[in-house]
């Protein structure tokens, strides 16, 4: 049984599950025992905030779960209460996306140049007021407003910020932190899918989203301004895994090569299927016969997918090209939606696919986080991972809009999964040379 929500022991867990996924990277990985004790605990060099790790594991459960992976589940109620189309709902949040999308820029810039500490955590307590704004919405005006300032707030929170903090303070560890705050950050939905589905039954869509932003308010903003309190240091040597010229190439010629370019194309249509297929998922369920309960939890075992599927990314990451293993996750992905949208049951073999489907976002997830740095090096980071993701947030915020316009002329839910397979071949095909 399920009980209603309780932000401090979200905290606990997710704080102590660090130490465990941590250690289980550090074996895959190779390391020794004590290598792996030394990672989990919130230890580093003196210009390393302690807690920062353990503090950005937490928030990105929070703020995923809450901004992102809420939305779906409320929607059905949502639209029976208000009326409001369904359509139109999820337009305002793709919005948000998209207004998370233009603002990562600037914060990519931002973090660059004064680290993550304030930004994030008048992020967190942007995020608190827009998700509260949605709660009381009396209209659907007011309720885009609150979704638009929740968009700045995800900019300000999400993975990409978090992303250019560790490369930062981690350096030549990086990839190591990064696999850890993921594997964390893939908790997100298993926690608050069911989490918010068992709140929305007894309290209601409205006061529901009210006890999240709570939720981000209490926790996810004390915690980026402690937790990230600490010197911004200078940018590291840069470690990547393919050859770089002596002379590396300023922010603007990469962002212009041809191979930027091809790799944004292939990671953006990856992440428009990607994208419908989570926030399809729960429809294409129901459209089955599954309740909205289940559904919800086949969403939310979806998150605990990511989080093993990212406990194998640094056995990939040391035996494949960064070029390779960009088009075999993409191939794989299409493949995950074409099994979801062959699979007409039972529902137990559908929610094992849905957490095949999740172990392969939980490896995309890495995969674009270390993107740059296995081409590029490290410097400028924040700069350039805002701008390589920037089309692919995008295409995530229309991603649920388009799909939810197209299921009907296609027939359905699992036509549209048929498609969106379709496009993660195109893209993995793109990758190849990327």
């Amino acid at each position: 049984m399920l009980k209603p929500l309780a932000g401090h022991g979200v905290e606990v867990s997710a704080v102590s599950a660090v130490s465990a996924v941590s250690a289980v990277s550090a074996v895959s990985s190779g390391a020794h025992a004590d290598d792996a004790v030394h990672v989990a605990t919130p230890s580093g060099p003196p210009h390393r905030p302690r807690w920062a790790l353990p503090a950005l594991c937490v928030t990105q459960v929070v703020g995923w779960g809450v901004l992102y992976y809420a939305f779906p589940v409320v929607l059905p109620a949502l639209t029976r209460e208000t009326g409001w189309p369904a359509t139109t709902t999820t337009a305002a949040f793709s919005a948000a996306l998209v207004v998370s999308a233009l603002v990562g820029l600037p914060v990519g810039r931002l973090i660059d140049a004064a680290g993550p500490r304030r930004l994030m955590t008048a992020g967190s307590v942007l995020g608190a007021a827009g998700f509260a704004a949605i709660a009381v919405a009396p209209n659907l005006p007011v309720f885009t407003v609150g979704w638009m300032l929740t968009g700045v707030a995800m900019a300000a929170t999400f993975y990409q910020p978090a992303f250019a903090a560790l490369t930062r303070w981690y350096g030549r560890d990086r990839v190591r932190a990064l696999t850890i705050l993921t594997l964390a950050g893939g908790l997100a939905s298993t926690v608050f899918a069911p989490i918010t589905a068992t709140l929305t039954d007894h309290l209601g869509w409205r006061h529901a989203t009210l006890v999240l932003a709570g939720v981000v308010l209490v926790i996810a903003a004390p915690l980026h301004a402690v937790g990230l309190r600490g010197p911004w240091p200078p940018h590291p040597p840069d470690q990547t895994s393919e050859p770089i010229a002596d002379a590396a190439p300023s922010a603007r010629a990469i962002t212009t090569s041809r191979r930027f370019l091809q790799l944004a194309v292939a990671l953006t249509l990856s992440g428009f299927a990607m994208y419908a297929v989570v926030f399809g998922l729960i429809p294409l369920l129901t459209e089955r016969g599954a309740s909205t309960s289940q559904a919800a939890w086949a969403l939310g075992l979806g998150g605990l997918g990511q989080t093993m599927g990212r406990l194998l990314y640094t056995t990939l990451a040391a035996r494949t090209s960064a070029r390779t293993r960009t088009a075999v996750l993409v191939l794989a992905g299409g493949v995950t939606t074409a099994l979801l949208a062959s699979l007409a049951g039972p529902i137990w073999l559908v929610t094992v696919v849905a957490m095949g489907a999740g172990m392969v976002r939980g490896n995309l997830t890495l995969l674009q986080a270390t993107a740059v740095t296995d081409r590029w090096g490290t410097h400028a980071y924040g700069r350039l991972t805002a701008t390589l993701a920037a089309p692919v947030t995008i295409a995530g915020a229309l991603a649920p809009w388009v799909g939810a316009a197209l299921a009907g002329p296609l027939g359905g839910y699992a036509a549209l999964f048929s498609l969106m397979a379709a496009v993660s071949a195109v893209a993995a095909g793109v990758a190849v040379t990327a």
